[in-house]
C-alpha cells in the first residue's frame, strides 16, 4: 500500500497509509478501535476502492484488475474472519471442503484427502463430523483457519483473530498463526489490538494511529519506539495487564 487515502463523506479514515509486508513474514497491524485497520483490510481484498493511492497484492495493482482479475487474485488469499464465518448447517468437514467444491474441479476422493490433511494440521481430525455450534471458540477458529488455508493461499489475512477469547484459547489461535507460516510458508497480515499476541506471532509490528502507520519494525525496535502514539498504546496495554493481575 502506498499513500492510501479513504474518506466516508467528510470523515477521513485513511490519511496516507504506507505499508509493505515482506514475502514469507507475519506482519501484525495494531491500533485502537477506529484507527482504520478494518477499512485497510477491505482495500486489500477489493471490497473498497481508495480515494487516492495504490494497493498492490502479490505484485498486482488492484485498481487495474477487472472482475476476473480480482477473482483470480482472491484465490491467492485466505481470510480468517473475527467471527469465523462458518456455515452453522454444515459439518466441520463440509465447511473446510466448501472452497474446494466451489473453486476447483477436484474429485470427492481428492477433496477428502485434502480436507483430512487440513484438519490434521490443526488437530481436529476427531471433529470432522461435528457442527460449529458443538465446538469451543478456539476450535471454531481452527476450523476457520483450515478452510482459509485449504487452497494453499500465498497471503493469509487475520481479522482480529483473538477478539473476546480467553487466554488459553488465544494461545491456541496464536499457534494457528504460526502454523500458517510454517506449514504454508504464507505471507500473513494479522489485524488486532492484542499486544501480547502481536509480540508472540509477529516478525514485524506496525501501529495505525489516526489513519496512518506511524511505526513499523521488528518487535524489539517497536518496543523501543519513541513515537508518542506507540508509547501511549503500549503504556495503556501495560496498565490494563496490571489491573487484570490484581
Amino acid at each position: 500500500m502506498q499513500d492510501l487515502h479513504k474518506s466516508f463523506g467528510d470523515h477521513p479514515v485513511l490519511r496516507g497509509v504506507n505499508l509493505e509486508v515482506t514475502e514469507g513474514t507475519t506482519c501484525v497491524l495494531m491500533g485502537v478501535s477506529g484507527s482504520g485497520k478494518t477499512v485497510l483490510m477491505k482495500h486489500l481484498v477489493g471490497l473498497l476502492q481508495p480515494d487516492r493511492g495504490s494497493v498492490r497484492v502479490d505484485g498486482e495493482d488492484l485498481s487495474k484488475l477487472g472482475e476476473a482479475g480480482m477473482d483470480a487474485l482472491r484465490r491467492k488469499l485466505g481470510i480468517l474472519f473475527q467471527a469465523n464465518a462458518l456455515f452453522d448447517s454444515l459439518t466441520v468437514y463440509d465447511n473446510v471442503a466448501f472452497p474446494l467444491r466451489e473453486r476447483t474441479r477436484m474429485s470427492e476422493d481428492e477433496i477428502r484427502e485434502a480436507v483430512n490433511k487440513a484438519l490434521a494440521v490443526v488437530s481436529l481430525s476427531h471433529a470432522s463430523q461435528k457442527f460449529p455450534g458443538e465446538l469451543s471458540g478456539g476450535m471454531q477458529k481452527r476450523v476457520g483457519f483450515a478452510r482459509a488455508a485449504i487452497l494453499q493461499p500465498k497471503l493469509l489475512l487475520y481479522d482480529d483473530p483473538t477478539a473476546g477469547l480467553d487466554p488459553l484459547t488465544t494461545a491456541s489461535v496464536n499457534e494457528v498463526i504460526f502454523t500458517g507460516k510454517q506449514q504454508l510458508g504464507a505471507t500473513s497480515l494479522v489485524i488486532t489490538p492484542d499486544v501480547a499476541s502481536a509480540f508472540r506471532v509477529g516478525d514485524v509490528l506496525a501501529l495505525m494511529h489516526e489513519g496512518r502507520v506511524v511505526e513499523m519494525g521488528p518487535p524489539d525496535q517497536f518496543r523501543r519506539s519513541e513515537h508518542p502514539a506507540v508509547k501511549a498504546f503500549l503504556h495503556t496495554w501495560l496498565q490494563r495487564q496490571a489491573q487484570r493481575a490484581r
